[in-house]
């Protein structure tokens, strides 16, 4: 049975004195598959701003916002009905030649998952292979699907999650060394250690959904009443399947996509630029409420 979900995404920034704004460019509408269809849709900017809508290399949803005036406050407000359907079949449906590990990709997918499969941060010393290593048994043959839900059960499980108000990443060896981070830093450390083990992997971004934030309750899943990351990985027989290590997820409805990209840094929720008095700046601050509007299952 689908379900059927509210979503408002309000980022307002403030200034102490009148500053005029660059172009800003805006991913919060939902990513429309199979699974995820987008209802209804509706994008408020003050002050009054022009706005053109484009598509990524990724296919991902842009608006690409420009700020008409100066102003103390800019204030982008996101509204979006989405219904999601919950799968019919179990995920991880692998081909027989995907079912242990290591598998080989087809020469036509290699092509195409040529990006996702290219790690981008460095381990001079093998720090990251070596731990991705550990998730392969030394006893016998290793499942492909085993290989992947303890690994992401392991993050869940071993590391801390830390909010961090501060932009930008870490990177996986600094999560490895920290021992905490937050999901966009857990969904990254494990989209890059598949990737040394020859998996194709991209970043997801979006929302979270827990029952528990209708009932007024701060606890539940990690995440959830925030803008969430988590990570899909290409499986033969398959496809994209996703997995969030900082709630040890494998698939589910709960998790409403955004935007898909080989690195987070191209799903950043919003960027852009302003000209005004270097002191200008106060802050930013953002909500998100995602709101269940038709039973659930």
């Amino acid at each position: 049975m689908p379900v059927q979900y509210d979503i408002t995404h309000t980022t307002c920034y403030r200034y102490s004195s009148p500053v005029t704004f660059g172009e800003h460019r805006v991913m919060f509408r939902p990513r429309d598959s199979h699974d995820q269809r987008v209802l209804a849709t509706d994008l408020q900017v003050s002050p009054e701003a022009v706005v053109r809508m484009i598509q990524d290399p990724h296919s991902n949803s842009v608006a690409l916002v420009t700020p008409l005036g100066a102003a103390r406050e800019l204030k982008i407000v996101c509204s979006f009905t989405i219904e999601h359907a919950r799968s019919q079949y179990p995920e991880l449906q692998l081909s027989p030649s995907a079912l242990i590990f290591p598998f080989a990709y087809s020469v036509e997918e290699r092509f195409d998952l040529e990006h996702y499969m290219r790690p981008h941060y460095d381990d001079p010393e093998g720090v990251l292979t070596h731990w991705a290593r550990q998730f392969m048994r030394t006893d016998g043959p290793t499942g492909t699907r085993d290989l992947l839900l303890n690994m992401n059960q392991f993050i869940r499980d071993r590391f801390g999650y830390a909010r961090r108000e501060q932009e930008g990443m870490q990177t996986p060896l600094q999560t490895l060394s920290l021992g905490t981070g937050t999901c966009r830093d857990f969904a990254l450390l494990m989209m890059e250690a598949i990737r040394r083990l020859g998996v194709a992997a991209r970043f997801v971004s979006g929302y979270l959904y827990d029952q528990a934030l209708d009932r007024g309750s701060a606890a539940g899943t990690v995440g959830a009443g925030a803008t969430h990351a988590w990570l899909q990985a290409y499986l033969p027989g398959a496809g994209w399947v996703t997995l969030d290590p900082t709630n040890n997820l494998l698939g589910g409805s709960q998790l409403i996509r955004v935007g898909v990209a080989r690195d987070p840094s191209q799903a950043s929720p919003i960027s852009g630029n302003w000209f005004g008095a270097a002191n200008a700046y106060l802050g930013m601050t953002a909500t998100v409420q995602v709101r269940r509007v038709t039973p659930g299952g």
